[in-house]
């Protein structure tokens, strides 16, 4: 299995000259590739391999004499992820790839002649570089990126190959379903609700004093610089602080679990709720399942996502009754079927679980009885073979 460990490193100042000096020539070759690309499919219809784009270097170095201050193969892996990112586009995995600025996150590749010497780390052109190794790791080095963030911190992830096959799925104990919201973080099955932290309401404050200082300083001008920089880390804190988090309650509930249900929710439409989306933004949703999903994979459990157009919160989980309509300001409603009580997200929680064990049980992701659970303009090809399904929540007949 390939597994990343991330380090911090803190180079001198004379590494930090060379390392801003081959992040900006990866930035600069990306940027002209991507141009190169761009220009030549409006042209021509046709786009640029990556053998192209790297035999371009030769002829690049004699005309730009200060990219041969950056080390060859991390240019040469710029090539490689620009298609990759065209790749992924074109397969309708991501957007299409973007030009970088000089003030994000910087990175370069090092796709091979880099080793670790006790506390230090060898990295060609630039020397040993001191690295904070928290924890060691065993298998054999695949890449190495070197990335500083916009708060002057530098790190190294090193993605190795510990040569482990995938391991097989444990027997199911217990599984657990979550539902995730916003007064509270998470809500699961067996009732346990984890609050809110609400990182970036904490901070506001001190992020809105930090930018207003920022603006009115002088363009150009180092003080500019210094406070652009008390900005980022203000940042910096917020997204180490909720990255924290997410980890500690992630690998909570993949250790007392086997089975991990969550639904598949669309977060980026949900942001565009402008009342609700600097809220969602800060909780994490998104990281939160793939910690969730990686860290299940890694031991041998089950993730298992449930459709979004599921009627979790309707249905009540005992008798399987749903309501037509429930608002979002009912937060607890009693079955008229059955007579249960139910907390609203309690609810919602058990039915997760519980659809994530008829999946599993049936081998089948299908989901609906009947047509309006399904995405509006949609038909699912199972809706006929759906009814007749032993185990199905829904299933009337």
């Amino acid at each position: 299995m390939y597994k990343a460990y991330k380090y911090r490193i803190y180079p001198t100042s004379e590494q930090e000259v060379l390392l801003a000096k081959s992040f900006g020539c990866a930035r600069w070759f990306w940027n002209y590739a991507l141009n190169l690309c761009q220009e030549t499919y409006w042209n021509t219809g046709k786009g640029l391999s990556r053998a192209y784009i790297q035999g371009l270097l030769p002829v690049l170095k004699k005309e730009y004499e200060w990219l041969k201050e950056a080390y060859s193969q991390c240019l040469q892996v710029v090539a490689l992820n620009l298609s990759t990112a065209y790749k992924n586009f074109f397969d309708k995995r991501a957007m299409p790839p973007k030009f970088k600025a000089k003030h994000s996150r910087q990175s370069i590749n090092y796709p091979q002649n880099v080793k670790f010497d006790g506390d230090y780390i060898n990295l060609p052109k630039i020397g040993l570089v001191f690295c904070r190794r928290h924890r060691d790791f065993e298998g054999s080095i695949k890449t190495v990126t070197v990335s500083r963030n916009p708060d002057g911190k530098h790190f190294v992830s090193v993605l190795i190959d510990d040569a482990k096959e995938q391991p097989e799925l444990v027997p199911v104990d217990k599984a657990i379903g979550i539902d995730v919201g916003l007064t509270h973080f998470a809500i699961t099955s067996d009732g346990s609700k984890f609050g809110n932290p609400k990182h970036f309401v904490k901070r506001q404050r001190n992020l809105k004093r930090k930018q207003q200082k920022l603006s009115r300083k002088k363009k150009g001008s180092q003080n500019r610089k210094k406070a652009k920089l008390a900005v980022a880390k203000v940042h910096s804190k917020i997204a180490r602080c909720r990255e924290d988090f997410l980890h500690k309650l992630s690998r909570k509930i993949v250790n007392e679990n086997q089975v991990i249900a969550v639904e598949n929710l669309n977060i980026k439409g949900m942001v565009k709720n402008h009342n609700l989306a600097k809220t969602i933004s800060d909780v994490g949703w998104g990281m939160f399942c793939t910690m969730l999903e990686y860290k299940s994979q890694s031991e041998g459990k089950q993730y298992v996502e449930i459709d979004r157009w599921f009627p979790s919160s309707k249905t009540c989980h005992v008798c399987l009754n749903r309501v037509d309509n429930l608002t979002l300001d009912i937060r607890a409603w009693s079955c008229q079927h059955c007579g249960k009580h139910h907390d609203r997200d309690v609810n919602a929680a058990k039915n997760i679980r519980n659809e994530a064990l008829r999946i599993l049980a049936l081998g089948t992701s299908a989901s609906a009885c009947e047509g309006d659970v399904s995405r509006p303009g949609k038909t699912s090809v199972l809706l006929d073979a759906i009814p007749v399904e032993s185990g199905s929540q829904r299933c009337t007949t």
